[in-house]
Parts: C-alpha cells; structure tokens; sequence
C-alpha cells in the first residue's frame, strides 16, 4: 500500500457548528485501494470528517483534496469530486415512490447520461453484487432494513465512484440484518475499492481495515494498522474505547 498514490489528502482542516468545533486542524491521508475506518465516541467528529470530502459539509479551514482535485467551493470541483466519491448513509435515503432498479438507474441515466437501457444493465450488475436481483421491482417499504442498505450500496456503485464513504451504514439496522450489509462491505474492501468507513463494528474493521483512524473531541488521536492499534493501542483514550466497545 505505500507505494500507492493519496487520492485523498486532507491537510490542517477545521470545521465548526457555531461555537462548537467539529473538526480541529485534522490531516489525513488515503492511498488508491486503501480500506480505512475511522472510529470514536459519539460526538468525535468522525461523520462531519467524511461529509467534508465530498462537500456535504464546507470545511472553514485547510485544504483537501480529492483525486487531484482541491475540493473549494467553485461547483466545477464540486462536480469533479461528487463524480468520484460515492456515499452510503446510516438511513438508506431510498426514494420510497421508486423501485429498487428506477432508484438505481436514476443517477446514471440523469448524470452521467446513460441510456435506459445501458443503466438497466448497470443496475442489474451491481444488485447480483449485493446479492439482490430479485428485488429488482419492488418499492423500497416492501425490503427489509438490510436490504434496503444493500440497494444504497448498489445505487452507489451504479455511479462507479473511485472512493466509497460509509457514514455508519449499519447503525439503523436489526442485529440480524447487520452481518449481511457487513458482507457485502467486505467483498467490496477485497475488490480493491477505496473505502472510508465510519462505524463500531471492530470485528469488521479488524477484518478489513488497512488504517485505523481513532478520533475524539474532533481530533485524529491515533492511527496505525488494525493489528497494531487493536493488539497495543498507543494512547489511554483508544485503549479504552476499543475495551469498551468489545464489553459492550
């Protein structure tokens, strides 16, 4: 992984919600291929990180930047860089009025201009993925919670992004139906997508991870490979989040 190229730099960046500072001075960087997941209590800036990436939230401070791209707030770079990062939310964002295959050939037939059929095509390939074909026609209300996260991850694949962002995208979900959304994440990192994901599931980041990112107070505390930080975590917060996690 090192001598891969950053397609993510994030230098000296800050953000605030009022007086509240989500994000203080963060600097991070992310290889092409690389599968890092960030973690940390509630509250530690970990979504407000990645939702600046792609300019759902406007960092005030620092520079990143994204496939070459400085992310600022000309809607060119703004286009650029949404047409590389792809992101799946902790609820599932699904348009309810559409089926599962209208939700998913909307954005590549809108923005990237495919035909009806060539986006046809698209969404049935990345459904087999998810391991859903057969929901093709359904309305989002008839699928379960996993499924429904499933279709997210697919609708998003449709746009074929060069970096997939997951903002706890198994939070909102029963316990049953979080391993298969963790599933299919996992052949995802192993087919070399570059990932950043927020979450708490430390069987899954030990799995797949290649960083670990512990954050806190809006602060990057600690990083280090998963093997490294979860066998001998440098910093007292991290150990004891990691011993409270695991106890939970």
């Amino acid at each position: 992984m090192t001598d891969q190229p950053n397609l993510i730099e994030m230098r000296g960046v800050s953000k605030h919600f009022g007086d509240f500072q989500a994000l203080k001075d963060v600097s991070l960087d992310v290889k092409l291929g690389e599968r890092v997941v960030i973690c940390g209590p509630s509250g530690s800036g970990k979504s407000t990180l990645i939702r600046c990436i792609n300019r759902l939230e406007a960092h005030e401070a620092g520079e990143i930047v994204v496939d070459g791209v400085t992310l600022t707030q000309s809607q060119d770079s703004l286009d650029k860089i949404r047409g590389t990062v792809g992101m799946v939310f902790q609820q599932f964002n699904l348009f309810p009025h559409l089926t599962v295959l209208e939700n998913l050939t909307l954005g590549p037939r809108r923005v990237l201009g495919l035909s009806e059929d060539e986006a046809k095509a698209r969404a049935m390939l990345y459904l087999e993925r998810v391991q859903i074909p057969d929901q093709a026609d359904k309305l989002p209300r008839q699928l379960s919670g996993g499924q429904q996260q499933r279709v997210a991850i697919a609708r998003s694949l449709c746009m074929e992004p060069r970096i997939m962002l997951f903002d706890e995208p198994t939070s909102a979900l029963d316990p049953e139906m979080i391993a298969e959304v963790l599933d299919v994440m996992t052949e995802l990192a192993t087919s070399g997508m570059t990932m950043i994901v927020v979450t708490h599931e430390m069987g899954f980041a030990r799995r797949v991870a290649d960083k670990m990112v512990f954050m806190d107070k809006g602060e990057i505390v600690e990083v280090g490979t998963a093997e490294d930080v979860f066998t001998a975590p440098k910093s007292d917060r991290f150990a004891a989040f990691i011993k409270q996690i695991l106890n939970h």
